[in-house]
Protein backbone atom coordinates (compact mmCIF):
# COMPACT_ATOMS: atom_id res chain seq x y z
CA UNK A 1 0.00 0.00 0.00
CA UNK A 2 1.62 3.23 -0.55
CA UNK A 3 0.95 6.26 1.72
CA UNK A 4 -0.18 9.66 0.53
CA UNK A 5 2.23 11.98 0.79
CA UNK A 6 3.34 14.22 3.86
CA UNK A 7 3.86 17.78 4.16
CA UNK A 8 6.10 18.17 6.33
CA UNK A 9 7.37 21.98 5.67
CA UNK A 10 3.83 22.48 6.88
CA UNK A 11 3.75 20.57 9.86
CA UNK A 12 7.38 22.13 11.11
CA UNK A 13 5.53 25.57 10.00
CA UNK A 14 2.88 24.98 12.21
CA UNK A 15 5.11 23.93 15.13
CA UNK A 16 6.57 27.20 15.15
CA UNK A 17 10.03 26.02 13.97
CA UNK A 18 12.25 28.19 11.83
CA UNK A 19 13.26 27.16 8.04
CA UNK A 20 15.65 28.38 5.75
CA UNK A 21 14.73 28.29 2.08
CA UNK A 22 16.54 29.15 -1.14
CA UNK A 23 14.89 30.36 -4.49
CA UNK A 24 14.85 28.63 -7.22
CA UNK A 25 14.48 30.40 -10.69
CA UNK A 26 16.75 28.31 -13.22
CA UNK A 27 14.95 25.57 -15.06
CA UNK A 28 16.98 22.65 -14.81
CA UNK A 29 16.94 19.45 -13.47
CA UNK A 30 20.73 18.94 -12.69
CA UNK A 31 20.46 22.33 -10.35
CA UNK A 32 17.50 21.12 -8.76
CA UNK A 33 18.54 17.65 -7.44
CA UNK A 34 22.53 19.28 -6.37
CA UNK A 35 20.56 22.17 -4.19
CA UNK A 36 18.33 19.79 -2.87
CA UNK A 37 21.57 17.86 -1.41
CA UNK A 38 22.91 20.83 0.22
CA UNK A 39 20.53 20.68 3.25
CA UNK A 40 18.13 23.67 2.79
CA UNK A 41 15.06 22.91 5.16
CA UNK A 42 12.75 24.05 1.56
CA UNK A 43 13.04 25.14 -1.66
CA UNK A 44 10.69 27.09 -3.87
CA UNK A 45 10.38 26.92 -7.62
CA UNK A 46 9.49 30.09 -9.31
CA UNK A 47 7.03 30.26 -12.23
CA UNK A 48 6.16 33.81 -12.14
CA UNK A 49 9.47 35.80 -12.51
CA UNK A 50 11.23 33.08 -14.54
CA UNK A 51 11.12 31.09 -17.08
CA UNK A 52 9.55 27.91 -15.67
CA UNK A 53 6.36 27.20 -17.06
CA UNK A 54 3.98 24.29 -15.78
CA UNK A 55 4.98 21.50 -18.10
CA UNK A 56 8.81 22.21 -16.67
CA UNK A 57 7.86 21.80 -12.80
CA UNK A 58 7.24 18.99 -12.90
CA UNK A 59 10.89 17.37 -13.79
CA UNK A 60 12.34 19.86 -11.48
CA UNK A 61 9.98 18.55 -8.50
CA UNK A 62 11.24 15.23 -9.23
CA UNK A 63 15.05 15.86 -9.70
CA UNK A 64 14.55 17.66 -6.08
CA UNK A 65 12.88 14.98 -4.45
CA UNK A 66 16.40 13.32 -4.43
CA UNK A 67 16.85 15.81 -1.03
CA UNK A 68 15.66 16.02 1.81
CA UNK A 69 14.67 19.70 1.02
CA UNK A 70 10.54 20.24 1.49
CA UNK A 71 9.45 21.30 -1.56
CA UNK A 72 7.35 24.87 -2.86
CA UNK A 73 6.23 26.47 -5.63
CA UNK A 74 4.66 29.63 -7.35
CA UNK A 75 2.10 29.89 -9.25
CA UNK A 76 2.36 32.77 -11.89
CA UNK A 77 -0.40 34.31 -10.72
CA UNK A 78 -3.47 33.53 -8.05
CA UNK A 79 -5.50 32.07 -10.34
CA UNK A 80 -7.67 28.64 -9.66
CA UNK A 81 -6.14 26.72 -13.00
CA UNK A 82 -2.71 26.94 -12.32
CA UNK A 83 -3.06 26.40 -8.68
CA UNK A 84 -4.69 22.61 -9.58
CA UNK A 85 -1.89 22.04 -12.16
CA UNK A 86 0.83 22.68 -9.65
CA UNK A 87 -1.07 20.79 -7.09
CA UNK A 88 -1.93 17.85 -9.65
CA UNK A 89 1.95 17.69 -10.46
CA UNK A 90 2.47 17.13 -6.82
CA UNK A 91 3.63 21.14 -5.05
CA UNK A 92 1.68 20.78 -2.02
CA UNK A 93 3.22 24.28 -0.81
CA UNK A 94 2.08 26.95 -2.32
CA UNK A 95 3.19 30.53 -2.71
CA UNK A 96 -0.03 32.60 -4.34
CA UNK A 97 1.33 36.07 -5.39
CA UNK A 98 0.18 39.46 -5.82
CA UNK A 99 -2.72 38.84 -3.01
CA UNK A 100 -4.66 42.39 -2.41
CA UNK A 101 -7.33 41.77 -0.05
CA UNK A 102 -9.28 39.28 1.91
CA UNK A 103 -11.10 37.86 -1.08
CA UNK A 104 -8.15 37.10 -3.15
CA UNK A 105 -6.75 35.34 -0.29
CA UNK A 106 -9.97 33.09 0.12
CA UNK A 107 -10.22 32.54 -3.62
CA UNK A 108 -6.67 31.40 -2.99
CA UNK A 109 -7.61 28.84 -0.45
CA UNK A 110 -10.39 27.64 -2.05
CA UNK A 111 -8.51 26.95 -5.40
CA UNK A 112 -5.99 24.81 -3.08
CA UNK A 113 -9.05 22.69 -1.72
CA UNK A 114 -11.15 20.04 -2.78
CA UNK A 115 -14.76 20.32 -2.03
CA UNK A 116 -16.72 20.83 0.10
CA UNK A 117 -13.64 23.48 1.66
CA UNK A 118 -13.06 24.64 -1.68
CA UNK A 119 -12.85 24.30 -5.99
CA UNK A 120 -10.42 22.32 -6.74
CA UNK A 121 -11.05 19.69 -9.46
CA UNK A 122 -10.65 16.56 -8.59
CA UNK A 123 -8.32 13.71 -10.89
CA UNK A 124 -7.70 10.09 -10.05
CA UNK A 125 -4.41 9.66 -11.78
CA UNK A 126 -1.95 12.41 -11.07
CA UNK A 127 1.48 12.24 -9.68
CA UNK A 128 0.18 14.23 -6.73
CA UNK A 129 -1.95 11.05 -5.91
CA UNK A 130 0.93 8.61 -6.42
CA UNK A 131 -0.92 8.45 -10.18
CA UNK A 132 -4.00 7.35 -7.96
CA UNK A 133 -2.14 4.57 -5.91
CA UNK A 134 -1.87 6.84 -2.85
CA UNK A 135 -4.55 5.15 -0.42
CA UNK A 136 -6.96 8.16 0.84
CA UNK A 137 -5.16 10.70 -1.22
CA UNK A 138 -8.43 12.78 -1.42
CA UNK A 139 -9.85 12.25 1.91
CA UNK A 140 -6.37 13.70 3.55
CA UNK A 141 -5.04 15.77 0.39
CA UNK A 142 -6.92 19.10 1.70
CA UNK A 143 -5.06 18.62 5.50
CA UNK A 144 -1.80 18.21 3.79
CA UNK A 145 -1.66 21.42 1.48
CA UNK A 146 0.01 24.58 2.83
CA UNK A 147 -1.18 27.97 1.21
CA UNK A 148 0.91 30.86 1.43
CA UNK A 149 -0.17 34.15 0.30
CA UNK A 150 2.07 36.71 -0.95
CA UNK A 151 1.97 40.57 0.13
CA UNK A 152 3.40 42.95 -2.18
CA UNK A 153 2.09 45.93 -1.89
CA UNK A 154 0.54 49.14 -0.03
CA UNK A 155 -2.73 48.35 -0.57
CA UNK A 156 -2.29 44.72 1.00
CA UNK A 157 0.34 45.55 3.94
CA UNK A 158 -2.83 48.09 4.88
CA UNK A 159 -4.83 45.30 5.23
CA UNK A 160 -2.19 42.57 6.28
CA UNK A 161 -3.90 41.22 9.42
CA UNK A 162 -7.34 40.76 8.06
CA UNK A 163 -5.51 38.82 5.17
CA UNK A 164 -3.66 36.64 7.37
CA UNK A 165 -6.42 35.84 9.65
CA UNK A 166 -8.38 34.33 7.08
CA UNK A 167 -9.00 30.53 7.48
CA UNK A 168 -6.83 28.28 5.38
CA UNK A 169 -3.84 30.64 4.83
CA UNK A 170 -0.92 28.93 6.18
CA UNK A 171 1.47 31.52 6.41
CA UNK A 172 2.18 35.53 4.93
CA UNK A 173 5.12 36.28 2.61
CA UNK A 174 6.33 39.67 2.10
CA UNK A 175 8.03 40.47 -1.07
CA UNK A 176 10.40 43.10 -0.49
CA UNK A 177 11.62 44.27 -3.96
CA UNK A 178 7.38 44.69 -5.01
CA UNK A 179 6.76 45.92 -1.94
CA UNK A 180 9.78 49.14 -1.96
CA UNK A 181 8.44 49.66 -5.51
CA UNK A 182 4.85 50.43 -4.14
CA UNK A 183 6.11 52.33 -1.55
CA UNK A 184 7.89 54.42 -4.14
CA UNK A 185 11.20 53.32 -3.49
CA UNK A 186 11.58 50.81 -6.67
CA UNK A 187 14.97 49.31 -6.49
CA UNK A 188 15.53 50.39 -3.02
CA UNK A 189 14.20 47.54 -0.58
CA UNK A 190 16.70 48.42 1.51
CA UNK A 191 15.33 51.96 2.63
CA UNK A 192 14.79 53.25 6.23
CA UNK A 193 11.08 53.48 5.45
CA UNK A 194 10.82 50.07 3.60
CA UNK A 195 12.74 47.88 6.26
CA UNK A 196 10.14 49.76 9.08
CA UNK A 197 7.57 48.39 6.94
CA UNK A 198 9.20 45.04 6.80
CA UNK A 199 9.94 44.86 10.47
CA UNK A 200 6.53 45.44 11.63
CA UNK A 201 5.04 43.33 9.03
CA UNK A 202 6.50 40.20 10.78
CA UNK A 203 5.09 41.34 14.15
CA UNK A 204 1.86 41.75 12.63
CA UNK A 205 1.49 38.77 10.97
CA UNK A 206 2.73 36.51 13.96
CA UNK A 207 -0.23 38.96 15.84
CA UNK A 208 -2.99 37.77 13.40
CA UNK A 209 -2.16 34.28 14.01
CA UNK A 210 -0.18 33.63 11.19
CA UNK A 211 3.68 32.87 10.12
CA UNK A 212 5.65 35.46 8.42
CA UNK A 213 8.17 34.79 5.92
CA UNK A 214 10.40 36.46 3.21
CA UNK A 215 13.26 36.73 0.73
CA UNK A 216 16.70 38.06 1.67
CA UNK A 217 19.08 38.09 -1.02
CA UNK A 218 21.77 38.87 1.11
CA UNK A 219 22.65 36.93 4.70
CA UNK A 220 23.24 39.42 6.38
CA UNK A 221 19.55 40.44 5.46
CA UNK A 222 18.26 36.89 6.22
CA UNK A 223 19.73 37.00 9.35
CA UNK A 224 17.99 40.68 10.39
CA UNK A 225 15.00 39.07 8.89
CA UNK A 226 15.04 36.27 11.36
CA UNK A 227 15.50 38.44 14.27
CA UNK A 228 12.90 40.15 13.52
CA UNK A 229 10.35 37.37 13.65
CA UNK A 230 10.25 35.82 9.94
CA UNK A 231 10.16 32.02 10.74
CA UNK A 232 10.39 30.47 6.62
CA UNK A 233 13.17 32.75 5.06
CA UNK A 234 14.55 32.47 1.48
CA UNK A 235 18.29 32.83 2.26
CA UNK A 236 19.65 33.54 -1.14
CA UNK A 237 18.18 32.72 -5.29
CA UNK A 238 20.14 29.87 -6.98
CA UNK A 239 20.50 32.88 -9.89
CA UNK A 240 21.94 35.10 -7.12
CA UNK A 241 24.73 32.53 -5.33
CA UNK A 242 25.99 31.34 -9.48
CA UNK A 243 26.30 34.77 -9.96
CA UNK A 244 27.99 36.18 -6.79
CA UNK A 245 30.51 33.04 -6.92
CA UNK A 246 31.28 33.43 -10.47
CA UNK A 247 32.29 36.85 -10.03
CA UNK A 248 33.62 36.46 -6.86
CA UNK A 249 36.14 33.26 -8.72
CA UNK A 250 37.00 36.03 -11.68
CA UNK A 251 37.58 38.87 -9.11
CA UNK A 252 40.14 37.02 -6.76
CA UNK A 253 42.30 35.25 -9.59
CA UNK A 254 42.66 38.59 -11.65
CA UNK A 255 43.73 40.01 -8.43
CA UNK A 256 46.75 37.28 -8.21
Amino acid sequence: MIAPPKNRFKARLLAGETQLGLWMSIPSPITAEALSLVGYDWLLFDSEHSAVEVAQMQPLLQAASAGDSALAARPAWNDKVLIKKLLDIGAQTLLVPFVQSVDEARQAVQATRYPPDGIRGVAGSTRASRFGMAQGYLQQANDQICTLVQIETGEALAALEDIAAVDGVDGVFIGPSDLSASLGHLGNPGCKEVQAELKSAAVRVSSAGSVPGILATKVEDAVRYLEWGYRFVAISTDIGLLVTGAREALATVKQE
